[in-house]
C-alpha cells in the first residue's frame, strides 16, 4: 500500500466515523434531551452539520486527489464509489439540505409531525454514503 492509498484508506473511515457519530447518533438523540425544542434541535443542526459537510467537502477533496495520483493502480469499482459518494454529498449538502433549512425557517415543522420526503431524502443518501465509506475503505485494505 502506497501513502495515497493509505490516506485514502484513512480518510474513508474517518469520514465514516463522523457521519456515523454526527447523523446517527447526536442528530436524533440531540432532541430527547431535556429542554430541547424543536427549534433549539433545528439550530443546533445546522450548525453541527454546516461544519460536518465543510469536513466532508475536505475529505472528498482529498479523496479525489488521491485516486488521481494512483489512478492507474486504481479499479473503475474504486473510481466509481468515490464519485458516487461526492455526488451523494453534493445532493445532500447544496441541494436537500438548503431545501430543508428554507422549509424549518418558514415554519413548515412542528413537533409530533411525520417527517417530510426531503428529510427521508436525507436519511436514505446518508445510509448510502455510509455504506459507500465502508467500501471504499475495505476496498483500500484489501488492494
Amino acid at each position: 500500500m502506497n501513502v495515497a492509498e493509505a490516506v485514502q484508506v484513512a480518510v474513508a473511515f474517518t469520514w465514516l466515523g463522523m457521519v456515523l457519530g454526527i447523523s446517527f447518533l447526536e442528530a436524533p438523540l440531540k432532541f430527547r434531551a431535556p429542554g430541547i425544542t424543536v427549534a433549539l434541535g433545528v439550530g443546533i443542526g445546522r450548525l453541527v452539520f454546516r461544519a460536518l459537510n465543510l469536513a466532508e467537502a475536505a475529505f472528498a477533496a482529498t479523496l479525489l486527489v488521491t485516486v488521481m495520483l494512483v489512478m492507474r493502480d486504481t479499479t473503475w469499482w474504486s473510481v466509481g464509489m468515490i464519485v458516487a459518494v461526492v455526488v451523494i454529498l453534493v445532493i445532500g449538502a447544496l441541494v436537500l439540505r438548503p431545501r430543508m433549512d428554507a422549509r424549518v425557517r418558514r415554519g413548515q415543522t412542528a413537533e409530533r409531525q411525520p417527517r417530510h420526503g426531503l428529510h427521508i431524502g436525507y436519511v436514505v443518501l446518508e445510509c448510502v454514503k455510509v455504506l459507500l465509506l465502508l467500501a471504499i475503505g475495505v476496498t483500500g485494505l484489501i488492494d
